[in-house]
């Protein structure tokens, strides 16, 4: 064995017979029954054979034996396969006895826009992180390898579910403020620390690990970015997505960001929001034509706005975001107890579409995290900090980008903690958040209380809202202890659990 492994505990020995036949396999957590009777134990003296005693060492021995032999392939296995998650510990193996449908876990799951990012924010959460720290350790990951819809230069949102209290919370960039004219302040380091520093759970130095060796060491350009190039073109964005003859990199194409990755070490190091946003900071302040600034972000952590209705009560973010109009709308639709009879109920209607990028973390207890960021336009201004590797947002369509901001949270029951909760987030165009509404409306007038229909149930919702328009719903759910995920389109997100 292992020396590493610790010391070997001995215990009895359960024996088995192929003459005895084994019974159904036992739920998680029942004390398994021996199926012979304890060789240690006395026995009777007539079954007491001159030749029994070696008989229960041989097969002892052989036991032993196969136990050893068995941890060996199981070891050989785990270390082929890449079964363990690098130093963040062993992956908990699921329960056995059944069998769950892509996007249902026992424990928590995430899904977000680039595969690199879900599989980071799960490993987060198997190393004991909640879905703070899954959430927040992912959209970090999105800000090196997404630079199109967001990054450490754009504005996030968010709204938290407390499974323990009941409670949400909502996060709020504050007002809008100006790096230089047409730039805005970056403001995410900031923000996503002072999200981290109330309700994560794992060091907030863990969580920039992994997105700043993506951008030190390099990521592989995925469809998503390769599109966004594509359709944009490199003026600006070269040498960071550009091959050494000007043209945009491809899918599977190696990227870095060394300067990116030289901030996010810095902020590792830092205590506060403040100083988190000063890492940054800083460093822009010696870019050609920029002055430092003389108020840093001044992001804000507020109770959700609540809507209480029959189902339970519904949460979304306070004003500026589009969530007060949102929750007019349900309220309006809510009396007839049905969904709206026009398939996608109206929203105010934005001059520009905002570029932005959504996740979700959830698990099995109740605990959500959404979360929504913009650049408010695809790459944001163009301008990237010689500096930082940073890409500025910038101001052109800032009044856009509140106005469909609008994650949605319904808690089933206030009085009881364990009760089913359900997560919708959307990004895209303005009219995507009417597939939100109808996802929610159609949640609402569907079964709630058959485990066995909810999965499908979900579906058919997701299903029914992907008429209303172009972008990206996100839905996550907690109900009889497991995690759900899905998406709308159904392919557009990876997903990830455990």
């Amino acid at each position: 064995m292992d020396p590493a492994a610790g010391p070997v505990l001995y215990q009895k020995l359960l024996l088995w017979e192929p003459s005895l036949e084994s019974g159904e396999e036992e739920d998680e957590g029942e004390t398994l029954e021996p199926l012979v009777p304890d060789p240690w134990r006395p026995q009777d003296s007539s079954g007491n054979k001159a030749g029994g005693l070696p008989t229960a060492w041989a097969g002892l021995a052989a036991a032993l034996l196969l136990l050893a032999v068995g941890c060996s392939l199981a070891v050989w296995q785990i270390q082929t396969n890449g079964g363990w998650t690098g130093s963040l510990g062993p992956v908990a193996p699921p329960p056995r006895g059944h069998t769950h449908p892509p996007g249902v876990y026992h424990h928590g799951a995430i899904i977000s826009p680039a595969a690199t990012c879900s599989h980071l924010g799960r490993e987060l959460l198997v190393a004991g992180g909640n879905v703070v720290d899954a959430g927040v350790g992912a959209a970090l990951c999105l800000a090196v390898v997404h630079p199109h819809a967001t990054g450490l230069g754009a504005m996030f949102w968010g709204l938290f579910h407390n499974s323990s209290s009941g409670n949400a919370t909502a996060l709020m960039p504050g007002p809008v403020q100006t790096l230089v004219p047409g730039l805005a302040l970056p403001a995410a380091l900031p923000t996503l620390h002072l999200l981290h520093a109330r309700f994560g759970r794992l060091p907030w130095q863990h969580l920039l690990v992994g997105p700043a060796t993506l951008a030190q060491k390099g990521f592989l350009v995925d469809a998503p970015l390769a599109r966004a190039l594509a359709a944009r073109g490199t003026d600006g964005l070269c040498p960071l997505l550009c091959h050494a003859d000007g043209t945009p990199l491809g899918p599977g194409a190696r990227a870095t960001n060394p300067k990116l990755a030289a901030v996010l070490h810095r902020a590792a190091l830092a205590p506060t929001a403040d100083l988190a946003g000063d890492a940054l900071l800083s460093l822009l302040a010696r870019d050609p034509g920029v002055e430092a600034p003389s108020a840093g972000p001044r992001p804000t952590l507020e109770p959700a706005l609540q809507l209480p209705m029959p189902q339970g009560i519904l949460f979304t973010t306070p004003g500026p975001s589009a969530g007060p109009e949102l929750l007019a709308q349900l309220e309006a639709a809510l009396p007839s107890g049905a969904p709206n009879p026009e398939p996608c109920p109206p929203l105010p209607q934005t001059a520009v579409t905002p570029a932005s990028s959504i996740l979700a973390t959830v698990d099995s207890s109740g605990s959500v995290l959404l979360l929504t960021s913009s650049l408010n336009s695809s790459f944001g201004s163009g301008h990237l900090s010689p500096n930082t590797g940073v890409l500025l947002s910038n101001l052109v369509a800032r009044s856009a980008t509140s106005t469909w901001a609008c994650p949605l949270i319904l808690h089933s029951s206030p009085d009881d903690t364990e009760a089913d909760v359900l997560g919708l987030v959307a990004s895209g165009t303005p009219d995507v958040a009417r597939a939100m509404t109808q996802a929610l409306l159609s949640h609402l007038a569907g079964p709630q209380t058959q485990a066995q229909h909810q999965h499908q149930a979900q579906e058919g919702q997701m299903e029914s809202a992907s008429a209303c328009g172009q972008g990206t719903l996100l839905q996550v759910a907690a109900h009889a202890e497991h995690a759900h995920v899905s998406s709308v389109p159904s392919d557009c997100c990876p997903l990830q659990g455990f």
